[in-house]
């Protein structure tokens, strides 16, 4: 029961351990069959079920061979980096060099069917489903195979990568061998290797801080004397300049108000209200406590006329003033 969960899981999470070839291969099978079936059958309503079952099948062969092509990746990296012993690293890799050859086999086959082998159902059956699909799966195809060729790579990278691995712990193997039985200087030229390399002169120099006790420079006169001294070094070195930003402006700090000369509108628009007179007049006419050109005045108009719009009654009849046509707005 537990094999049945792991395999769902696995299924469900696209995490196989295990490449099986078999199912592209068994639907390239069913693919044939249902094609043949397709030309021979004269019925419209069972032609169409075979149609649905070539659809169904060429989508199976895209999506089995992109997930193996995803498990086949990601075995290859688990199997370098977490394979202990160098043999069985090195067998599994080539076993899954050639699972690499069967899935590209098999990418050659389906796209041999669609393109050389069934040319009469591609041109009957071919749809708009049918085309659809069939772009699809030439897409996925191509870029399986492009995969396959940087995995092709990977492999021999990682093969390249474990037999130098493998001759430098031969190596080393052997040089422990010849140290155990006390012929590493006679039976190897180590000595004359060393002679020819110095790396210590690029080798970082090392410094140790020793501490001293806290009990010695707290009853030791000597102490005393150099603690005197070093604080007096201190204080006597010459420290530089500090950047010191310069003063700020007295202008700057001077709190200086600028009183805006604005007319009020709300005391304008109160005394508009008390009188009978319409808008326009009243603002060209009103005593205003600085000097205000036409321009301004028609411009308190407009600004009266929008703010306090509730309390004004707009009437149909306009009048021209001043080379300005307006309404006359009287209050409510």
């Amino acid at each position: 029961m537990e094999d049945v969960y792991l395999k769902f899981f696995e299924e469900v999470l696209q995490v196989n351990e295990s490449i099986n070839v078999s199912f592209v291969d068994d639907y390239l099978g069913r693919l044939n069959e249902n094609i043949d079936y397709y030309l021979q059958e004269n019925n419209e309503q069972r032609k169409y079920n075979y149609h649905k079952k070539v659809r169904r099948c060429l989508k199976n062969i895209a999506m089995v061979t992109v997930r193996n092509v995803i498990d086949l990746k990601r075995n290859i990296d688990n199997t370098y980096k977490n394979e202990p012993n160098y043999p069985i690293k090195l067998a599994k890799l080539k076993n899954l060099d050639e699972k690499r050859k069967n899935i590209a086999l098999l990418i050659n086959r389906s796209e041999d069917i669609i393109e050389n082998q069934q040319p009469v159902f591609f041109k009957v059956a071919m749809d708009t489903q049918m085309r659809t699909v069939v772009s699809d799966v030439k897409l996925q195809l191509n870029d399986a195979y492009h995969n396959l060729i940087e995995i092709e790579k990977q492999i021999i990278h990682y093969l390249n990568l474990i037999a130098y691995q493998n001759r430098i712990f031969e190596k080393v193997r052997r040089l422990k061998y010849l140290r155990d039985q006390f012929l590493l200087e006679e039976k190897s030229d180590i000595r004359q290797q060393l002679s020819l390399i110095n790396p210590v002169w690029m080798e970082p120099q090392t410094n140790y801080r020793i501490k001293l006790s806290v009990d010695e420079l707290r009853t030791s006169a000597t102490a005393l004397e150099l603690i005197k001294k070093v604080v007096s070094r201190q204080k006597n070195l010459v420290r530089g300049p500090k950047n010191i930003a310069e003063a700020i402006p007295q202008e700057f700090l001077e709190a200086d108000s600028e009183v805006l000369d604005a007319v009020n509108l709300q005391e304008v628009y109160n005394a508009f209200a008390a009188s009978s007179s319409h808008l326009f007049r009243f603002v060209m006419n009103y005593r205003y406590h600085k000097e205000v050109d036409t321009n301004g005045k028609i411009l308190y108009f407009c600004q009266i006329a929008s703010q306090y719009a509730d309390g004004l009654d707009f009437t149909d009849t306009y009048e021209t003033d001043c080379g300005v046509e307006y309404p006359l707005i009287y209050s409510k």
